[in-house]
């Protein structure tokens, strides 16, 4: 079942695409089916450029589990950085 939540928050980052690195300031994630991972549902996440096109931003297809997997490593990386390097 599909919830269609849907969260946007601002980012300050780059990525890269196919053959290039972009500028990303807009994340976008969702629960629903993928296009391409091999699952019923995932953790959709797309980070892109705000105003570029299709083609500038980064897609991230992933299981719940892998998600949240993802998201203890991130926790984990940053809580181990001292505080003055997280300005």
């Amino acid at each position: 079942m599909c919830t269609y939540t849907t969260e946007r928050v601002e980012v300050t980052g780059s990525g890269k695409g196919p053959g290039r690195w972009t500028r990303v300031d807009t994340a976008t994630v969702y629960f629903d089916h993928p296009v391409h991972a091999m699952a019923d549902h995932t953790l959709n996440i797309d980070l892109a450029p705000q105003g570029g096109a299709p083609g500038d931003r980064v897609a991230l297809e992933l299981t719940a589990q892998a998600a949240l997997a993802l998201a203890d490593a991130i926790h984990a990386a940053l809580g181990a950085v001292p505080a003055a390097l997280k300005t």
